[in-house]
């Protein structure tokens, strides 16, 4: 039996070769977070399980992370099985290779979305071929709603942990001098906060209807290697940045080569709607 106490990266990886692209993404998390490593193999009747590719993964893995590696390894399905293991573990992050789309009607891209948007964990995507094993620059999406400080709360603690820059990037489908005014209020609040805190950091609008494209153009402008959102948000006003799974949320993931870190806001009792505190 493994010891919830003890912290933990949670990696689900497949018996391919390019499993290693997702592997090789947890080693410097794990190291400043001085955590373990957990590959997880899941056997389905799909996809037949390759035992000898998952031990070389494994032991590359262990050879390279400078940190614990353990593996487990579970039959059934994907999803139900992820989330059992993370509930035990309860870790610091799940990271996912994704190939395919997050979507509801496909097998794979089905577990996938289910795991993004009902995963009580912080879950880090992989899409790309060709990710930096650091991070250095983290993209903060901004918007006006009571959520949104929680997002720049997990963006400083990533920030601090990595010892890399924030770039908070707010959009706006129409030019409007009220929103504006709102949104520079609390860039200008959150840059003082993450300041305070020894965090580097810089904030801009831009304006345009399609918002992930302009997240992940502006995430390789400033040679993003992380981009931090939120799923499941239920509050937020009129139709500023609406990030709710299923929309804006789930088009940034699928179409994002830079990895995503999403997590799900707290539960509120509280519904009214609100500007962020900061």
């Amino acid at each position: 039996m493994y010891k919830t106490s003890e912290k933990s990266i949670l990696v689900p990886v497949g018996s391919t070769p390019d499993a290693m692209i997702v592997v090789k993404q947890s080693y410097n998390l794990a190291r400043l977070t001085h955590s373990k490593i957990v590959l997880l193999g899941v056997e389905t009747s799909q996809h037949p399980f390759n035992q000898k590719q998952f031990d070389a993964i494994a032991a590359e893995a262990r050879e390279k992370a400078e940190v614990p590696v353990e593996t487990m390894i579970r039959n059934g399905n994907i999803y139900h099985e992820l989330t059992k293991v993370a509930d035990v573990l309860n870790p610091l992050f799940i990271i996912m290779r994704i190939t395919e789309k997050l979507s509801p009607d496909k097998l794979i891209g089905r577990n996938a979305f289910k795991m993004v948007r009902q995963s009580k964990h912080a879950v880090i995507t992989i899409r790309g071929e060709d990710n930096r094993e650091g991070c250095k620059s983290i993209v903060l999406p901004l918007d006006i709603s009571r959520e949104s400080r929680e997002k720049v709360d997990r963006a400083i603690e990533l920030a601090l942990m990595f010892k890399a820059e924030v770039k908070i990037i707010s959009i706006l489908e129409h030019k409007s001098k009220g929103e504006e005014v709102k949104l520079h209020i609390i860039s200008d609040q959150v840059i003082k906060v993450m300041k305070e805190k020894g965090v580097t950091c810089s904030a801009e609008i831009r304006y345009g209807k399609n918002i992930p494209k302009l997240v992940i153009d502006y995430a390789h402008e400033v040679h993003a290697d992380l981009i931090v959102i939120m799923t499941q948000e239920k509050l937020y006003i009129s139709e500023i940045m609406p990030w709710n799974m299923g929309t804006t949320a789930q088009q940034l993931i699928n179409e994002s080569d830079i990895p995503v870190l999403s997590f799900r806001p707290m539960e509120r009792k509280d519904t009214t709607i609100g500007v962020t505190p900061y």
